[in-house]
């Protein structure tokens, strides 16, 4: 009977553990997501372009497409990427992180170029006409698109997660990168079928509320995608700044990170107590918004003029070879 009890006692030991370990990776998974939402944000306002312009049969399809190919991305090719530089090159995780970050300032400056010198429309004639070819172009380049933003995504998962054990990493990434994806592209899906959802109560609606609020959504719309546009726009230079503000300071120049810190500190202390935590972050969020927008600047002639050339003539002769 003794032996009973005492295994009873192993049992709710380990139970007890395991629930410590459970609530352990839901930690990290929450705050490392957390920690990710700039590039988040980025994604959710990116992807509804790639369905534009098809039958709204085909829209539903084809964000199943790329959700499927934003998992691979992640559980297939990044996350054992992510396990092995965390177990034998830790200290790799920073100046990718900074990469990333750089990335992140590249995509923020570029698009408010975008807002304020529109590029022509000649792209627009090079697209194919068979919408089979169209529809596989678009969904492979989302996915490609995906690739980038969720390998930043795991790198900045994988850097708040503490040195826990390859299991308890894995499954704090798998948590995060499953969530993650499940967000975005469910968001997705809402965001690009909520006009059809607003045009069908519109419609049929029984009730004038009801109606009201379809010709609401059809209208408003519109409005949102811009305002998740902007959203996401300044969350990655925020993010990409906050990055690549604190990787300087892991690799030993502080000055930066100092000199943000005694800003937003002298700004909060202007305000009441009660406000001076909300305008610290909101000064030191600024500030790493606007070295983000400096640096991203500096990189875009980088990336288009340098970058991209040489990725197009590299990639042109691996197709021609194959």
């Amino acid at each position: 009977m003794s032996g009973l009890l005492a295994l009873l006692d192993d049992v709710a030991g380990l139970a007890k553990v395991a629930a410590a370990s459970v609530d352990d990776v839901a930690g990290y998974a929450s705050k490392a997501g957390a920690k990710a939402a700039g590039a988040v944000i980025d994604d959710a306002a990116v992807t509804p372009k790639y369905v534009h312009g098809f039958e709204a049969s085909r829209e539903l399809p084809i964000i199943w497409r790329i959700t499927k190919g934003s998992l691979r991305n992640k559980l297939v090719f990044l996350l054992p990427v992510a396990l092995v530089l965390s177990s034998f090159a830790p200290g790799a995780i920073a100046p990718l992180l900074m990469l990333g970050g750089g990335y992140l300032c590249f995509e923020g400056a570029e698009k408010i170029l975008h807002v304020l010198f529109p590029h022509s429309a000649e792209a627009e004639a090079e697209l194919p006409a068979d919408p089979a070819h169209l529809e596989e172009q678009k969904a492979t380049g989302a996915i490609k698109t995906d690739f980038i933003l969720s390998a930043e995504i795991m790198t900045i998962a994988l850097s708040e997660i503490p040195q826990a054990g390859v299991a308890m990493e894995a499954a704090a990434l798998a948590i995060v990168a499953v969530g993650i994806t499940v967000l975005v592209y469910g968001a997705v899906a809402l965001i690009v079928k909520a006009d059809d959802i607003g045009l069908h109560l519109a419609r049929v609606g029984r009730l004038g509320v009801t109606r009201a609020v379809g010709r609401g959504l059809v209208r408003g719309m519109p409005r949102f995608m811009r305002l998740l546009s902007t959203v996401g726009t300044a969350a990655m230079l925020w993010v990409g700044g906050s990055i690549i503000v604190h990787g300087l300071g892991q690799l030993g120049w502080h000055l930066p990170e100092e000199l943000i810190h005694h800003a937003a500190g002298a700004a909060g202390a202007m305000v009441p107590e009660g406000a001076a935590a909300a305008v610290e972050w909101i000064v030191t969020a600024a500030i790493d918004g606007v070295l983000a927008l400096l640096l991203g600047l500096l990189l875009v002639p980088v990336a288009t003029k340098a970058i991209a050339p040489l990725w197009r003539a590299v990639s042109g002769r691996k197709a021609a070879g194959h």
